[in-house]
């Protein structure tokens, strides 16, 4: 009877012994509790979730420098994006004291169900007293693993900066070759429009030129014409005279 008693009670505790840390509502001291965070990890993810709103599911916090596949792996199961984050309850120990046994004469009659424990009280959700400014960061205290967590988030920092005068520089190049190719058109169009008024000049020219040549073709023409008349003309006058 004795075990029985003591395996439902040990039973209720391990049910209430679960927990899950509101990674979007936990202040500072519950997320350093968690396995892996540490306080310079814990005000990252504060600072994050300031910065760019909510987490969306419990994988969005391998978002936050510092917190790799590694941490994630220890924590999954202890974080959740809804809710009260919910303080686990201490489990039950061996020292606990057995239920009193059955009095004589009972040892037919069924046992009791052990009554539940009350199911622990939601932490209440951070004041503005206790609630960590955003941007604010941590005096964490000079330990290996801070120090450890501080280089990573600089190197982070440091890759980010990186990407972004690389973007830059891309951006740049594209601004240089956008101008280069403008000026290239603008040349092109300029070179154009000089050969087709060139083209238009020189055309102008052998016309003017084809009429005067025509003009003075007819010109010539009229002028030998005219010419071969009189010299008939005087011919015959020569013949006739030499006839008398």
């Amino acid at each position: 009877m004795k075990r029985l008693v003591l395996l439902l009670v040990t039973l209720l505790f391990s049910a209430f012994a679960l927990a899950a840390v509101n990674i979007n509502t936990a202040t500072k001291e519950e997320l350093d509790a968690l396995p892996g965070i540490g306080p310079v990890k814990a005000q990252a993810i504060i600072d994050y979730r300031a910065k760019n709103g909510p987490f969306k599911t419990p994988e969005d916090i391998m978002k936050v420098p510092g917190i790799k596949e590694g941490e994630f792996g220890k924590l999954k199961g202890q974080i959740s994006v809804s809710g009260a984050s919910t303080p686990a309850a201490a489990p039950a120990t061996k020292e606990m004291k057995a239920a009193p046994a059955a009095a004589p004469g009972t040892k037919d009659m069924k046992a009791s169900p052990a009554v539940a424990p009350p199911p622990a009280a939601k932490a209440a959700p951070p004041t503005p007293e206790t609630m960590p400014v955003p941007g604010t960061p941590a005096k964490a205290p000079a330990t290996s693993a801070a120090k450890k967590d501080d280089k990573a988030m600089k190197a982070d920092e440091k890759m980010a900066k990186k990407d972004d005068k690389a973007m830059k520089g891309d951006e740049k190049m594209a601004k240089e070759d956008k101008a280069k190719k403008a000026a290239d058109e603008k040349k092109a169009k300029a070179d154009e429009a000089a050969a087709k008024k060139k083209a238009k000049a020189d055309e102008a020219a052998a016309k003017k030129k084809a009429k005067a040549d025509e003009a003075a073709a007819k010109k010539k023409a009229k002028e030998d014409e005219a010419a071969a008349k009189k010299k008939a003309k005087d011919d015959k006058a020569a013949a006739e005279k030499a006839k008398k």
